[in-house]
């Protein structure tokens, strides 16, 4: 099968406070969603690889500075990373601190399999608002319906809408952009009025229910890729479909 670079997960959740235990939560539900995976590695101020004998503590410790340090399987030749970002109140919605947790997986078909539970764990591990996982090739596509342009708005490629930037967008449940699967909260469901029983049919028939009441939601079966026309229409459809996400129907 043709792969597309790796997946790219992103998910986007409260700040980190003192006592939190919200990473080792997020990595904990990682590694059930892959059996076998150990994240227990990680990488020096020399960027070389060091093992972790008492991983827990050593993110739990972090997480009282608001940090989450990446973590990895060590495996070079099969790279399996998770690390978080704080996001400051100056560029998020709504003027609130917050966590951006970002994990990179090679795209083969055991990863395909697990990918909505992958998307699920970190996102409830975190108590995240919103979520997607993406092909690599695909997100670049994506990228370009956010990043400004040297002549000012952005200039998205495919005729994919324009998105606004994220300290733009009002409120920290409303999804910046759309993925190849897509973590919505049950707050972030009710921004963008899913599910519609009379609308979503098609959604739906590829969803999954989350403990929480959230939602994981597969645009398409197979990994998105832009080149296919079928792939690219599903996606645009999907933004007609949902013009609060990316703050386009504040606009």
């Amino acid at each position: 099968m043709t792969t597309q670079g790796p997946l790219l997960l992103n998910v986007y959740a409260p700040a980190l406070t003192g006592d939190d235990d919200r990473t080792i939560a997020a990595v904990h539900g990682f590694e059930r969603a892959l059996p076998g995976l150990r994240l227990e590695w990680r990488v020096t101020e020399k960027q070389r690889l060091a093992v972790l004998p008492q991983r827990d503590a050593w993110l739990a410790e972090a997480s009282t500075r608001g940090e989450f340090p990446l973590v990895c399987n060590g495996d070079e030749r099969y790279p399996v990373m998770i690390s978080g970002q704080p996001q400051s109140a100056y560029v998020s919605p709504g003027g609130q601190s917050q966590l951006q947790v970002h994990a990179e997986l090679p795209l083969d078909a055991t990863l395909i399999a697990a990918a909505a539970d992958v998307l699920e764990a970190v996102a409830e591990g975190t108590r995240a608002f919103w979520g997607q996982a993406t092909p690599d090739g695909a997100a670049l596509d994506i990228a370009y319906q956010i990043a400004p342009t040297r002549e000012g708005p952005p200039a998205p490629r495919r005729g994919l809408p324009a998105l606004k930037i994220f300290e733009h967008i009002r409120s920290p449940e409303t999804p910046y952009y759309l993925g190849w699967l897509n973590y919505w909260s049950a707050a972030a469901a009710r921004a963008i009025g899913f599910p519609d029983p009379a609308r979503d049919t098609e959604l739906l028939s590829r969803t999954q229910r989350t403990a929480t009441g959230g939602w994981v939601v597969r645009l398409t079966d197979a990994p998105l890729d832009l080149d296919d026309p079928a792939h690219l229409d599903t996606l645009k459809r999907a933004y007609e479909r949902f013009p609060e996400i990316g703050g386009r129907a504040a606009s």
